[in-house]
């Protein structure tokens, strides 16, 4: 297994973000992360990567605790809105993740053109568009041959173009070996390109479909998975 998180809880003051989950990613797959706005998605995305302490339990990359220097290098992670260094240019942005990762800056090159990102390489990140900023924090997220790539619904707000670069690329680090964690609420061609599925729900993790599952589910027609999701999370409003 490429990540483990065993028993992991955040909490807020007395709101359990994420409330004991536990679950393994395996090299080569890529996994949706579906739940309503509040879920815990993206705590859960934020403590993989190392960003905030857990309130309990553990989370380990490539057998190494995620807090060493060591694991962290190998873990992208794309958050919501992206971080990005707003007086560097795109392609200085992006080549000094690679650095910071071990690699150089051919790496960025190659990500941002894999991308379709070449065009804007020398803009400043401060004048880009959403959806640019989007894309850039995806190429981030994936240089210098990252194993645990981390996506906090990356895939918004990005045209129909972007979408393909951005799914291609995808595929193309899973083809390598590297896990795909991407918290979504557009399903159609990711969902077409996903390995598994997992649901969350007020912090908790209440399903995690692969293999015949998952199969099984897309044999119900177009719209399975979001009936899926109907069927097990009640429109309840904000959390």
């Amino acid at each position: 297994m490429i990540a483990q998180v065993n028993q992991l809880s955040v909490r807020y003051g007395r709101r359990n973000a994420v409330d004991d989950i536990s679950f393994e990613l395996r090299a080569g797959e890529l996994v949706l992360l579906l739940g309503p706005n509040g879920a815990g998605k993206s705590t859960t995305l934020s403590a993989m990567s190392g960003a905030i302490t857990p309130t309990a339990g553990t989370i380990t990359i490539a057998g190494q605790p995620v807090v060493t220097d060591a694991a962290k290098a190998k873990v992208g992670f794309a958050d919501q809105p992206p971080a990005l260094y707003e007086f560097f240019t795109v392609e200085e942005h992006v080549g000094f993740v690679a650095q910071a990762r071990g690699g150089d800056r051919a790496e960025a090159t190659a990500v941002l053109t894999q991308l379709g990102l070449q065009a804007i390489a020398a803009r400043p990140c401060r004048e880009l568009s959403f959806g640019m900023r989007q894309r850039v924090g995806l190429a981030a997220a994936l240089v210098a041959n990252t194993s645990v790539i981390l996506l906090d619904e990356t895939l918004n707000g990005l045209d129909p173009h972007a979408t393909r670069h951005a799914l291609a690329a995808l595929t193309a680090a899973t083809a390598r070996g590297a896990a795909v964690l991407m918290s979504t609420h557009l399903l159609g061609s990711a969902e077409r390109r996903c390995d598994r599925v997992m649901l969350m729900n007020k912090g908790k993790l209440i399903e995690d479909l692969h293999g015949d599952a998952l199969a099984a589910l897309a044999q119900r027609g177009p719209t399975a998975l979001e009936d899926l999701y109907v069927e097990r999370i009640a429109d309840e409003g904000p959390t």
